[in-house]
Formats: structure tokens, C-alpha cells, sequence
């Protein structure tokens, strides 16, 4: 079966259970319980790129983000969410750095003792935004998702079509500062469109399609940071659990920093 194949199917499959945990399930837990698995998932595909192979090592690790994601149902520390927002947002500022610098400055972050935390900062925010906007409204979160899908198809097409200039030749050199221009684009389009729909003016339009760049840019960082840490572990994948399409972390890469900058923007913005 053909890599194109698999693709297909593993998504035709994948569909039908997002949109029900989205949109039909009886309450947030369902979803909450999906985007858990999956975030569960990449943490153990992330122990493996920090180098660890020992299931001693990275058991624990998991089980410490599986207790941390059912603490964070609890009502007294669904209010440290914004916290860990800015401490994702902060972290993600440093991310920029480092890819900008790849691979003269391995020796920074090239350990497991840095990546591992790193790993939570990936996952647990993101996990926390996407659960918050579903809770806010299933549409939100489903905005969140088009605009990165949006970003992602328009940054492909452009770049196919005009991409000249490497955008991080060192980290992913497919991608080009016109695909990325054209998929930001294609994103704002979808932004205005939504702006529109709801009848968004003025100040607060503004913020809105500025929350929604800063989203874009970051889905955008957080490709290239999970393509860093895998091209110095030797990986092409982060792993198989989804036939044609590698991993978890391959499939929410971008999510996990665009979720925690779109949330954060909301929580300041008290809601659109």
C-alpha cells in the first residue's frame, strides 16, 4: 500500500471520531480524554528523541504528564492555566532562538536533562489551550484548527509554486520564507472571514487578527523546533502511530505552540 494510501485512510478513519469528540460528544470530557491520549502519546515519543530507550526511563515520564493532565481537571488548578500560557509563550521566545541557531548551538540543548522539561512545556499548555476552547465553544477550537490547517495547506502550495528562499535550510530545507508568507496569507483570509462573520470592529478586530498572526507564526515555530530536535536524533518521524503520517508529535508539532498563544490571547482578550 502506497504512502498516499495510508494517508487517506488513517485520516478517513481519524475524522469522524475528532468531529464527534468536538461536536457531538455529550460533554468536554470526551474530547478532553482524546486530546489527552494523543498528547500522552507524543510524550512518549518525545523520550525516545531525547535519547532515551530504557522503558525505566520513560514510563515515569509519562505517567508524571498523565498525573499532571488529570490534576489539571481539578477546578483549583484549571486557574494556573493562563500561568502556564505565559510560561509556554516565554519558552517558545527561546525556541526561536535556538532554531535560528541550529546546529551551532546543540551543545545548549542537545540533553536530556533540558529536553525533558522542555517536553512537558510542549505538551501540557497545549493540552490546557485546546481543552479550554472546546470548553469555550467546540467552534473556537475548530477555528484554531483551520487556521493552522489553513496556514500549513497555503505555505505547501505557495512554496511549491514560488518557493526559492530557504526559510531554515539547517532544520527543514522543503520550507521557504514564500510558503510561509503564503500559507500566513491564507490564514488571515480565514481570520478576516471569521472577524466578519461575528461582527468584529475596531480595536478589538485588530487584536484579534494580531492574536491570530502571532498564532500563525508560532504554528510555524513549532514545526521547526520539533523538525530540530528530530534531525539531531537521526529521526525522520517521531514515530508510526498513525500509518502515512508518522507520529503524535508530527501530527500537533504546530499545536503545540500555536494552542497556548491563541489561549493565552483569549484569556487577555476575555473571549471574542
Amino acid at each position: 500500500m502506497s504512502e498516499l494510501m495510508q494517508r487517506v485512510i488513517t485520516a478517513l478513519l481519524l475524522l469522524p471520531i475528532v468531529i464527534w469528540c468536538v461536536f457531538f460528544a455529550p460533554d468536554t470530557t470526551a474530547f478532553a480524554s482524546f486530546a489527552g491520549a494523543i498528547i500522552i502519546a507524543g510524550a512518549w515519543e518525545w523520550t525516545r528523541m531525547m535519547g532515551w530507550v530504557s522503558v525505566w526511563q520513560r514510563v515515569p515520564y509519562v505517567l508524571l504528564l498523565v498525573v499532571a493532565v488529570v490534576a489539571f481537571k481539578l477546578p483549583q488548578l484549571q486557574s494556573l492555566s493562563p500561568l502556564l500560557y505565559g510560561l509556554s509563550v516565554g519558552f517558545w521566545l527561546v525556541a526561536l532562538r535556538l532554531v535560528a541557531g541550529y546546529p551551532d548551538n546543540t551543545a545548549l540543548w542537545a540533553r536530556a536533562v533540558l529536553l525533558a522539561p522542555v517536553g512537558y512545556l510542549l505538551l501540557l499548555p497545549a493540552w490546557l489551550g485546546l481543552t479550554s476552547l472546546h470548553a469555550a465553544s467546540p467552534w473556537w477550537l475548530m477555528f484554531l484548527f483551520l487556521l493552522v490547517w489553513g496556514a500549513d495547506t497555503g505555505a505547501y502550495f505557495t512554496g511549491r509554486a514560488m518557493g526559492k528562499r530557504k526559510l531554515a535550510v539547517s532544520v527543514s530545507p522543503g520550507k521557504t520564507i514564500e510558503g510561509m508568507l503564503g500559507g500566513l496569507v491564507l490564514a488571515l483570509l480565514i481570520a478576516t472571514g471569521v472577524a466578519l462573520y461575528i461582527d468584529l470592529a475596531g480595536v478589538r478586530l485588530v487584536a484579534f487578527l494580531g492574536l491570530c498572526l502571532l498564532t500563525v507564526l508560532a504554528s510555524v515555530l513549532g514545526d521547526l523546533f520539533e523538525s530540530m530536535v528530530k534531525r539531531h536524533a537521526g529521526m525522520k518521524d517521531s514515530g508510526a502511530i498513525f500509518p502515512g503520517h508518522g507520529g503524535a508529535m508530527d501530527r500537533i508539532d504546530s499545536l503545540t505552540a500555536a494552542a497556548p498563544v491563541f489561549a493565552l490571547g483569549w484569556w487577555l482578550a476575555g473571549g471574542f
